[in-house]
C-alpha cells in the first residue's frame, strides 16, 4: 500500500467502534467496555504513543505504547507496545510497519531510547514482524504466576 494513501494519527475516542471491531475480527472477541476504560487512561497519556492508521477515512490499524517511569528499575527513557491490530482486509500491506515507524518516531522526539514488547511465543507472525523491525530477544526474564480461582 501506498504511504500517502495512509493517514497516521493520534487515536480519539471516537475511534473506538472502528478499534473494537478490529480486534473482534483478528480476536473473535468483544472487549468494548475493556476498550472505553482503555481509552479514557490513554487521554491521560502522551498522543504521540497511541496512534491510528486511516485509509481514505477508516481506521485499519492501531498501535498503543506507554512510555516506563522506573518501574522494576526501568528507566523513564524506555517504552511497552501494548499492542497492535491491523484490520484482516489490510494485514501484510505495510499498515503496521506504518504505525510502527511513526511510532518510533514520536519516541525517539521524547527521549525514549528502548521499546519492548511481548509477543507469544508460538506468535509467528507478529514474532517475525518485530524481528523485521528490528527486535531481538531481550535481557528481561518474563514471569508468570496462574491463579486459580
Amino acid at each position: 500500500m501506498e504511504k500517502e494513501s495512509v493517514k497516521i494519527r493520534s487515536l480519539d475516542y471516537k475511534d473506538i467502534d472502528e478499534i473494537v471491531e478490529i480486534e473482534r475480527l483478528i480476536l473473535g472477541k468483544n472487549r468494548r467496555k475493556y476498550w472505553l476504560m482503555k481509552i479514557d487512561l490513554l487521554e491521560e497519556r502522551s498522543p504521540m504513543t497511541s496512534l491510528v492508521a486511516e485509509v481514505e477515512g477508516k481506521v485499519v490499524g492501531f498501535i498503543i505504547a506507554e512510555v516506563a517511569g522506573w518501574e522494576y528499575g526501568v528507566p523513564d527513557t524506555v517504552a511497552l507496545i501494548e499492542t497492535i491490530g491491523v484490520h484482516p482486509d489490510y494485514q501484510k500491506k505495510g499498515i503496521a510497519t506504518f504505525l510502527f515507524r511513526r511510532l518510533v518516531d514520536n519516541l525517539r522526539k521524547i527521549g525514549i531510547n528502548t521499546v519492548y514488547t511481548f509477543v507469544e511465543w508460538r506468535s509467528w507472525d507478529l514474532l517475525r514482524f518485530f524481528a523485521k523491525m528490528g527486535f531481538e530477544k531481550g535481557e528481561m526474564v518474563h514471569l508468570i504466576l496462574r491463579l486459580k480461582g
